[in-house]
Parts: C-alpha cells; sequence; structure tokens
C-alpha cells in the first residue's frame, strides 16, 4: 500500500473509531453485523450499501484491510439491518467485481466518500435468507 493509501487507511479508521458507535445507534442507518473472528462476539459496524432484490450490496472502502471483511472470512454468516429491520444472510467477498460500475449503482454519498478515502476496494455481496 501506498504512503498515501496508508495516510488515508490511518485517518479514516481515526474518524470511525469516533463515528462509528454513534452512526450505529441510529435507527435508519444501515448495519452489517459480523462475528468476530477471535472474540465470536457480535460486530456491528455502519456501512453503505443498497438492497437489490435478494442481496445487499456494498463496497468495502479499505477491502481485506477493513475487519468486517476479516470477519467474513472467518464466519460468512451475517445480520444486516435495513430501514430498522435485521435479516440474516451469507456474505460473499466478490474481488473480481467492477468497483467504478458498482459504486455508480450505490448511494452516492457513501460512494463518494468510498471512491475519494478508500484503497483496495473490494465489493460484497450478502444474499439474504428468505
Amino acid at each position: 500500500m501506498s504512503r498515501d493509501a496508508e495516510r488515508r487507511y490511518r485517518a479514516a479508521r481515526a474518524v470511525q473509531r469516533l463515528l462509528n458507535p454513534v452512526m450505529r445507534r441510529l435507527p435508519l442507518q444501515t448495519v452489517l453485523e459480523t462475528t468476530g473472528r477471535s472474540s465470536g462476539l457480535p460486530r456491528r459496524t455502519p456501512v453503505g450499501g443498497r438492497r437489490i432484490g435478494g442481496s445487499f450490496w456494498l463496497v468495502s472502502e479499505f477491502g481485506e484491510r477493513s475487519q468486517y471483511v476479516r470477519n467474513i472470512k472467518a464466519d460468512a454468516r451475517v445480520r444486516v439491518r435495513i430501514r430498522r429491520r435485521w435479516h440474516t444472510g451469507t456474505a460473499h467477498l466478490l474481488p473480481d467485481d467492477d468497483i467504478a460500475v458498482r459504486l455508480r449503482g450505490l448511494p452516492r454519498l457513501n460512494s463518494a466518500a468510498v471512491r475519494a478515502i478508500g484503497a483496495g476496494q473490494l465489493t460484497v455481496r450478502v444474499d439474504l435468507d428468505r
């Protein structure tokens, strides 16, 4: 990772540590819940994405460096809170997905932030249980 990307990663992590505890409590904020790979405890992360049919799509701004992506690699069973309702599902990491095209189909503000801040982005698809 380049120096610039490393600097952006560290800055984003510092901001997320402050904002995420507040954001995940907001009732309309979309939240991804994974299982901690070491602790086994639920880990909730505010995310931006969109439900399309039976799947929820998002792009991780730092790809495999993101803690929730590491948790998904250990246990793909997740929950997603969309509009105050929890949905269970199975997450899939899609490294071959076209990030630029994917971000055009997701919420604009979040997509702009992912493009501006991110490095090594990774698409995540959560197939929701019926």
